[in-house]
């Protein structure tokens, strides 16, 4: 029997690569490609996010709760307990969005703060990513390693798509760590 995380964690990466790869035959810009991948996979995420709230507790244990994380347990430090409701969700959502995709610091507010996302407010969003533990050169490696996997590309293009902000949206220094580290 599969784990549902894994499970949830497979089907959301096997529709960004189909929407990806669909897109890709019928168009050969990268940046809306990958938009348009991105789009479909956070909207997935949207729809398991959405899912968790509405879900029963034995569903939220088999998918994992924010506390499961070895990347954070959702503790925000001292002074955890004067933060509102929203900016605890923000965070929950953040890490959560994390376990499923791959995000820049600015996609991952683009996500929170989306009208076809989260929809937190801005600085709810913003307390999210100021918090969630996150090693966001990692992630930027693990976009790469996708890029390379569906479309490959040069390291110049490739660093292109890692900090359009059509593409990945992640820092220069981010990107390079990423192209650096690839498999050679």
């Amino acid at each position: 029997m599969i784990h549902q995380s894994t499970w949830h964690k497979a089907t959301l990466g096997g529709i960004a690569g189909f929407v990806l790869v669909m897109n890709l035959a019928g168009c050969g810009d990268i940046s809306s490609t990958t938009s348009a991948a991105r789009s479909s996979a956070n909207a997935m995420a949207t729809h398991i996010d959405s899912g968790l709230s509405g879900g029963t507790q034995d569903d939220a244990a088999q998918i994992g709760t924010v506390g499961d994380s070895e990347e954070g347990s959702g503790d925000t430090g001292s002074g955890a307990e004067n933060v509102s409701r929203e900016y605890k969700n923000a965070l929950r959502s953040a890490e959560s969005y994390l376990k499923y995709s791959d995000f820049s610091k600015a996609k991952l507010y683009d996500q929170l703060t989306s009208e076809y996302g989260s929809k937190y407010p801005a600085d709810a969003a913003q307390y999210a990513i100021d918090n969630v533990k996150a090693d966001w050169k990692a992630e930027a490696l693990d976009a790469a390693k996708a890029y390379q996997k569906y479309t490959p590309m040069s390291d110049s293009e490739l660093y292109d798509q890692l900090t359009s902000e059509y593409g990945s949206g992640f820092t220069p220094e981010e990107a390079q760590y990423a192209i650096d580290n690839l498999d050679k």
